[in-house]
């Protein structure tokens, strides 16, 4: 899934960070440093653009189609068209 988010971001024009956690991770301490609302989803990608979560790998697919990823990286500087 990450390989599918990276790309996506590279095609519009974005260099993202990546930062992958191993399956040995502290599930506590990582839901713990995510915000509220990524506890429902329990994301196996939590994807963040200007320090704010947008979602899952689903939630980006669903931004992308609708059109509201391009403004959305403007806004967080992310993008410069």
């Amino acid at each position: 899934m990450v390989h599918v988010v990276r790309r996506l971001l590279l095609g519009q024009g974005v260099n993202p960070v990546v930062c992958e956690v191993g399956e040995d991770a502290d599930e506590a301490a990582i839901m713990a440093s995510l915000p509220p609302e990524a506890h429902d989803e329990r994301p196996t990608a939590a994807v963040f653009v200007g320090g704010r979560l947008v979602g899952g790998l689903d939630r980006l697919m669903a931004v992308h189609i609708s059109g509201e990823l391009v403004p959305i990286l403007k806004r967080a500087g992310a993008l410069w068209l």
